[in-house]
């Protein structure tokens, strides 16, 4: 990773991008694909964080049985994955008649997989929590709800559900960590590229004294721009933007000034 000198202003920079690092698991599709034919570069793929479990010895701690719950609260694939991990590894079997408050409809698609899926046991929202609330409105008074998360809460969630006044319970299932990057500390990238705050803290992580200079940063939601701007690094490539949607979309008309 470059050591380079941090940049202290807003003084764009168009020199040529030859080599980008996306700070995500490699797809096996992707639009970044024809970008690196198209423009003859090198795109590498290298996750910054990545999700450990809580193990069963952890979890016994918090003394909660999932089982002593009649709903549970899903927001990501992430959350089923280490709810159901858990529940065989305790030997606790959920009733049938539990029901399940999905985020989005890819969530609930996913938990298929752990259950015989019941439309009228399964809620699904589109995007937020709030899409749920005539739901929740309805089974509050009877149900007691478990919300599984990550060691970085579900604060918007909760923020919610706090709102409205469920029984609810937040509890740790899997945690969000800093990737090992140690093996990248010789190799430079022209442009680094990420989506969430969490990327930030670890490339600073592994790398305290990383300095801009030259980098060139792609940078994907307000978020993480906040947490690359806590940092004093110039963000030269920014996603998403009215006529600029997505990242792919944002590099590429980077590149038509520098690699043309």
């Amino acid at each position: 990773m470059p050591a380079n000198v941090k940049v202290s202003n807003k003084t764009e920079s168009f020199d040529r991008i030859e080599t980008i690092l996306i700070s995500q698991p490699k797809p096996e599709r992707s639009v970044y694909f024809d970008l690196e034919k198209k423009w003859n570069i090198q795109i590498d793929w290298r996750p910054f964080i990545h999700v450990e479990p809580v193990t069963e010895k952890e979890y016994r701690k918090n003394r909660l049985r999932p089982d002593e719950f009649t709903s549970i609260i899903f927001t990501s694939l992430n959350s089923i994955e280490h709810f159901f991990r858990l529940c065989e590894e305790m030997r606790v079997q959920m009733s049938q008649q539990t029901k399940y408050f999905c985020l989005t409809q890819s969530i609930a698609n996913y938990l298929q997989k752990f259950i015989l899926y019941r439309k009228r046991k399964v809620f699904v929202g589109t995007r937020a929590i709030e899409d749920l609330e005539s739901s929740f409105m309805k089974h509050k008074a009877t149900e007691r709800f478990l919300l599984p998360c990550s060691n970085l809460g579900a604060k918007k969630v909760v923020t919610y559900l706090d709102k409205i006044k469920v029984d609810y319970q937040e509890t740790m299932m899997y945690r969000t960590v800093s990737s090992d990057l140690s093996d990248l500390s010789d190799i430079t990238y022209d442009c680094l590229v990420f989506f969430s705050p969490l990327g930030i803290k670890s490339l600073y992580e592994n790398f305290p004294d990383f300095q801009q200079n030259k980098t060139r940063l792609a940078i994907y939601g307000n978020a993480t721009t906040k947490e690359v701007e806590s940092h004093g690094l110039n963000i030269n490539i920014s996603a998403p933007q009215p006529d600029v949607p997505s990242m792919s979309m944002a590099i590429e008309n980077y590149l038509n000034k520098s690699n043309k």
